[in-house]
C-alpha cells in the first residue's frame, strides 16, 4: 500500500508542477466586473442638462473558483455581488455555471450557463434563483496561461414572496482569469 501511495503522489507532483507550454486542465481563479445598460426614461432629443440615451441599471462583481477538465470545457463556482440602481435592489448570487469553448482557435469563442441560489444576506439582500446564460471571446497572453473574456451574459432571478418576482437582464462583462 505505501509504495502505491509513493507513486500516486509522485504522478500527482509531476502533473501540477509539469512546465508544459500550453496548460490545458487544472484549477483557474477568475474575477469579472458587468454591467446592465437600459434606456434613460428623462432622455429628449436635444437636451442641454447632460442626459444620455443609454445609462446603467446594474453592476455585478463575481469571484469564480473552477476546473478546466480539457481545452473545451470547464465547471465553476461563482459567487458574486448584483447591485441594481433603478430598482435599488441587492442580490448576492451563489452559483454553479459549465463553460464550453465551441471554436477552437488560438483564442476560444465559448458559451456557458449556469443555475444557483440568491443568498439571504439579512434585509437589504433579495433570496431566491437564478439561471444565467452567456456567450463571448477568450483572449490569451503571450504565453497562452491567464486570458481576458468579454462578452454579453442573460440572467433571470426570481426572488420575493414564494420567488413570484422575476427580474431579467442583459450584462456586458469583461473578466480576467488566472490559470
Amino acid at each position: 500500500m505505501k509504495p502505491l501511495f509513493i507513486l500516486l503522489f509522485i504522478g500527482i507532483t509531476q502533473s501540477v508542477f509539469a512546465q508544459d507550454d500550453i496548460k490545458t486542465s487544472g484549477i483557474f481563479y477568475k474575477i469579472s466586473l458587468a454591467g446592465t445598460l437600459t434606456t434613460n426614461d428623462y432622455y429628449t432629443i436635444g437636451n442641454d442638462e447632460g442626459e444620455t440615451f443609454i445609462t446603467l441599471n446594474g453592476v455585478f462583481i463575481n469571484n469564480t473558483l473552477g476546473y478546466q477538465f480539457d481545452e473545451k470545457s470547464s465547471i465553476g463556482l461563482n459567487l458574486e455581488y448584483d447591485y441594481y440602481s433603478r430598482q435599488y435592489l441587492n442580490f448576492f448570487p451563489a452559483y454553479l455555471n459549465f463553460t464550453y469553448n465551441f471554436f477552437d482557435f488560438d483564442d476560444k469563442v465559448f458559451i456557458r450557463g449556469g443555475y444557483g441560489k440568491l443568498l439571504d444576506l439579512g434585509k437589504a439582500f433579495e433570496k431566491g434563483t437564478m439561471y444565467t446564460f452567456g456567450v463571448g471571446g477568450r483572449f490569451y497572453d503571450e504565453d497562452f496561461k491567464n486570458s481576458w473574456l468579454i462578452g454579453l451574459d442573460f440572467s433571470r432571478k426570481r426572488f420575493g414572496y414564494k420567488q413570484e418576482e422575476k427580474l431579467t437582464s442583459v450584462a456586458i462583462f469583461i473578466e480576467f482569469m488566472v490559470f
